[in-house]
């Protein structure tokens, strides 16, 4: 007389645990490496990380023996507000790393998937680069302590293996060439191997610095003629990730920063790196076209704009402290502030864009690349 009135609660319960479990692995199959690049970006929600500030604000309020009006702004800054920053970072890239740990579990084949892609393999290695700059962000522990020590060694080692992999690949496998599969997210395999170099400096170990950034830099000089050279069966990316083109600002910035850590000095060569990353990034700014297709609805790779141009203003920073002069002062403040102003618009478009941020069907150019990888898989398994 009672069963059905018992069972019916208990199928009720269980529909909805079965629905709750196939929504999550829905998001899952569509979650992707690509999402890490939130966590490079200055700032986001909670969840999302503002690592890259975190590291920006680090390197502006730290003491300095220059004494500059403008960089004396900086050095106000609240260090509970920095440490806020920094667990907000760290609680939002462990989300995100937990959460592809479970697609490694559950969807397998859609990373395998991921890595046999132009693109998305490039962004595997986003996930380590964001846990090497929390580390060289964090305010618990200093470089030379054995907590840094063993965390730079577990995240490292992963970038020196995708180097191995890729490179050998852009080297010695047929339709995999360098020039058959370049394009801007390349970048990330040079910037992981140069934020690692940056780390390995601040350690003291130089000649793991030097390794790092030796092969960084030598790969992104072929890698940086063959993307000008834009060769007729190279790879090219959807319009919707256009933004990644930033990253061409973000690899010399970054290569600035690492020699600066390693020489203990920002010379000539961080110099001309830094002026070149300003080159590049005039010349993107000064074709606002070539994004139109990109910005017209909000997407997940807007946030490809924040990572380099955050670097490109820690950058700044560095050539101020060098100068001490009041024109570079204003440079980085300029910077600084833009980077701060192209953060809060992304905190604000992913506040009111939450259907478009989480993973959905067709939103994200890296979702529908994905519906590709399929087919890519097969055609190279055959090769």
């Amino acid at each position: 007389m009672h069963s059905k009135d018992d069972v019916c609660p208990t199928q009720k319960n269980a529909t909805i645990t079965i629905s709750h479990k196939n929504k999550f692995l829905s998001i899952l199959s569509r979650f992707h490496a690509g999402y890490f690049r939130i966590s490079l970006s200055l700032c986001g929600q909670a969840w999302i990380g503002p690592i890259r500030q975190a590291l920006l604000w680090k390197t502006l309020s730290e003491p300095s023996d220059d004494i500059h009006k403008f960089r004396n702004i900086f050095r106000r800054l609240p260090s509970t507000a920095f440490i806020l920053l920094w667990s907000l970072a760290l609680f939002s890239l462990a989300s995100l790393s937990l959460l592809y740990l479970f697609r490694v579990i559950f969807h397998f084949e859609r990373v395998k998937s991921e890595f046999l892609h132009h693109v998305g393999v490039n962004y595997l290695f986003a996930p380590w680069i964001s846990w090497l700059v929390l580390l060289q962000a964090t305010p618990f522990f200093k470089p030379k302590e054995a907590y840094f020590l063993l965390l730079w060694w577990i995240f490292v080692i992963p970038i020196v293996a995708l180097d191995i992999k890729i490179y050998g690949q852009w080297i010695t496998k047929g339709k995999r060439f360098l020039s058959g599969v370049a394009n801007p997210t390349s970048q990330l395999s040079v910037i992981g191997n140069l934020v690692g170099a940056r780390a390995a400096a601040q350690m003291g170990w130089n000649e793991c610095a030097l390794f790092l950034f030796a092969i960084g830099m030598s790969h992104y000089l072929v890698l940086f003629v063959t993307l000008y050279q834009r060769l007729p069966g190279s790879s090219s990316i959807p319009a919707m990730l256009r933004p990644v083109f930033f990253l061409f600002l973000a690899t010399p910035s970054m290569a600035s920063l690492a020699w600066d850590s390693i020489y203990g000095k920002f010379d000539i060569s961080s110099k001309m790196l830094f002026f070149l990353s300003l080159f590049l990034f005039l010349s993107l700014v000064s074709r606002p076209a070539l994004f139109n297709r990109s910005m017209r609805k909000f997407n997940i790779s807007w946030w490809a704009y924040s990572f380099p141009l955050t670097v490109l203003a820690m950058a700044s920073a560095k050539y101020a402290q060098e100068m001490k002069n009041t024109a570079s002062h204003l440079l980085m403040l300029l910077l600084s502030g833009l980077s701060a102003v192209v953060s809060l618009v992304l905190m604000i478009f992913t506040a009111f864009n939450s259907n478009s941020f989480l993973p959905g069907h067709g939103d994200d150019a890296m979702s529908s690349l994905q519906e590709i990888t399929g087919m890519t898989t097969i055609l190279w398994q055959q090769k």
